[in-house]
This record gives C-alpha cells, structure tokens and sequence, in this order.
C-alpha cells in the first residue's frame, strides 16, 4: 500500500510545480556589506592620529621607564641631595648651602678642579689633532691600510684593565721598556722621567694614556667624514696647481668643521668626566697630582661616605661641562 504523501510529492515532483528558493543576486550582498560599513563609526582625524600616538608610546614606554627609574631619578635625587647631609645610614638631613661653601676650604676639590682643566686643556686638542692626521693618513690607498685601521682602532674597544696593565709595564721607571729605549738614546739615568710614580710626571703619563686609547674611535669618526667629501674639490685643487698642505688646509678642514664641532663637544665632556683610567694607572696619585673631579666624587662618595657634599660636586661638574658645551655650540653657530 502506497504512502499517500509519497504519492503527492512524487507528483509535485513531476509536474514541476514545487517550490524553490530565490537565488541570493549579489547586488543585494553588496547593499548589506554597504549598510554593515556605514553602520561602523567613523574616526574622526584627531581619533586616528591619538591611536596612532598610543602605538607610539607603547613602544617607547619600556624605555622611558628605564630611563626614568635608572637615570632620570638619581640625577634628580643627587641634585636635591646636594643641599642635605647623608651618610648613606642615619637619616637624611637638610644642610642648605653649607656643602656649597664647603667647596671653597676644601683643597682636594680645588686641586681636582685644576687638574681637570689641565687634562681637558691637553687632551682634547691632541687627541683630536692625533685622529684628523690618522684618519688623513688611512684615507689615502696606502699598501696595509685595513691593517693599520683595525691596530689603531683595537685599544678602543680592548678591556681598559688589560691595556692600563699593559701601559704600567711599558712606562715602568725601574725596567719598562720606553725608559729603556731612552737610556739607550743617551738620556742621564738620573734624568729618565718617573711617569705614573713621579708627581711631576704623572699627568702627562694619563695625558698621554687618554689620547692613545681614544685616539681609534675619533678616527673612524673623521674618516667617515673625509669619505664624504666631494672628490671634484681636490680634483680642481690640482687643476690650479695647489699644494698638499693648501689642499688640506682649505678643503679638509672646512669640509671637516661639523665632525670636528661634534669630536670636540664629545672629546671636552669625555675629559670632564674622566675616571676610569685614574683608576686603573694612578687612583688620584701621587698626592693630589692626577686627581680629577669624578674620582674626588667617588672618593667623597663611597670612602668617606659623604653623600651630600660628593653629590655638590658632582652638581658644580654639570654646570662647568654644561657651560662650556653651551660655549662651544655658541662659537660655532657664530662661525
């Protein structure tokens, strides 16, 4: 016996007459797509441009923090710690300007103050006169010249206890071999400087430290831009008949005054806060002859455990490099 509603299906069927559904046209899904998007809000040009800031500051924010709480803050502190007494143990108290006038009956500052003058007044030119004829010498196509680079470059990047160990035994008064090379020369015994060990030449050995271990860095810096200047310079140079010394007298050194603005603002801040090579060669000595500000600093700071007054020094410090570097930037806008 036949189902009934089979039987009236499978008709349907046949005849043709069931329903369908309508097929979706694609204008009609592009008028719901349109409808979707005009339904999202727009951001207006100032929404856009704080979401963009937010990424921004997303990204710079670990570091800013980093620099805040390991920078920012202790120069902040030591600042407002100038004016107090600290012992780093017993509570801190409020000393107003009596670290201040401190400064004035204290010998050690007054010798330090003096010898960092003397170490910027020397270093800074050599070391900058001592990279420019170098970087001069290397640009040129001379037979070695990688080799002789990367040798100059190395005690820059050597470890500075190795190399002021090394230096030590070079300048030993007793058995080093530069007083040896001079004893060989026909130098009196009795006359061969001292170096580190002798007050009266002990700067000069620090001086002289200083230029050689910075003297590589400073030279890649000029002779990055001794390759930046344009070669038709000297090609006409030698069209008029000019010398080498004219040549490098008036298209060097004036195609060479930004590098030389900024190794001198690096060199002169360098030398203000010079310290680890008195560390290492001579800690201050002997007497008060190589001691600078920074190492008075740390002499104040963590072996007489006065926090406040090394913290005075280390304040006048920044307004002497900061007014010499205001200086420096003054004379070259000028010119």
């Amino acid at each position: 016996m036949i189902d009934r509603h089979t039987t009236s299906s499978s008709a349907l069927r046949v005849s043709g007459t069931e329903e369908e559904e309508p097929p979706v046209s694609s204008t009609n899904t592009n008028i719901n797509v349109a409808v979707k998007q005009r339904a999202r809000p727009l951001l207006s040009k100032k929404q856009r441009q704080r979401r963009s800031n937010l990424v921004a500051y997303s990204f710079i924010a670990p570091n800013f923090l980093g620099f805040v709480i390991f920078t920012l803050g202790p120069i902040l502190f030591a600042f407002a710690l100038a004016f107090m007494h600290w012992d780093g143990s017993n509570p801190i108290q409020f000393a107003g300007l009596d670290n201040f006038f401190a400064l004035f009956h204290d010998s050690a500052f007054q010798a330090a103050l003096w010898n960092t003058l003397i170490y910027t007044a020397f270093s800074v030119p050599l070391t900058l006169a001592a990279a420019l004829g170098v970087a001069v010498l290397l640009n040129e196509k001379i037979i070695g010249r990688n080799f002789f680079r990367t040798a100059m470059f190395f005690p820059y990047v050597a470890s500075l206890v190795a190399v002021a160990v090394v230096w030590n035994m070079l300048f030993n008064p007793a058995m080093g071999p530069v007083n040896m090379l001079l004893y060989t020369a026909g130098v009196d015994p009795q006359s061969l400087p001292g170096w580190a060990a002798d007050s009266s030449w002990a700067m000069v050995t620090v001086i002289f430290f200083g230029v050689w271990k910075d003297l590589g860095y400073f030279m890649v810096i000029y002779l990055a831009g001794l390759q930046g200047i344009n070669g038709d310079l000297y090609e006409a140079a030698d069209l008029d008949g000019a010398s080498s010394w004219q040549k490098f007298w008036h298209i060097t050194v004036p195609q060479l005054a930004p590098t030389t603005f900024f190794v001198s603002v690096m060199l002169t801040i360098q030398s203000f806060k010079v310290f680890d090579q008195i560390f290492m060669i001579t800690q201050g000595g002997p007497g008060t002859s190589t001691l600078v500000l920074v190492y008075h600093i740390y002499n104040e700071a963590f072996i007489s455990w006065d926090l406040g007054y090394a913290s005075m020094v280390a304040m006048v410090l920044f307004l002497i490099v900061l007014a010499v570097t205001v200086v420096q930037f003054r004379f070259t806008r000028e010119d």
